[in-house]
């Protein structure tokens, strides 16, 4: 299984937001792309379900 990074950056209007990195496997070729997302910090646990 792939890793998965949380990084917690700093406090925007009042709501945190989170850096989620994901590593995905390419179908095609099998090689693994990383796919960088910015999300609120309650929607983390959202993000990395999918």
């Amino acid at each position: 299984m792939a890793k998965k990074v949380v990084a917690t950056l700093k406090k925007e209007g009042g709501v945190s937001y989170a850096k989620v990195i994901k590593a995905v496997r390419s179908p095609k070729t099998g090689a693994y792309t990383f796919r960088e997302e910015m999300v609120p910090s309650p929607l983390v646990q959202d993000t990395l379900k999918k």
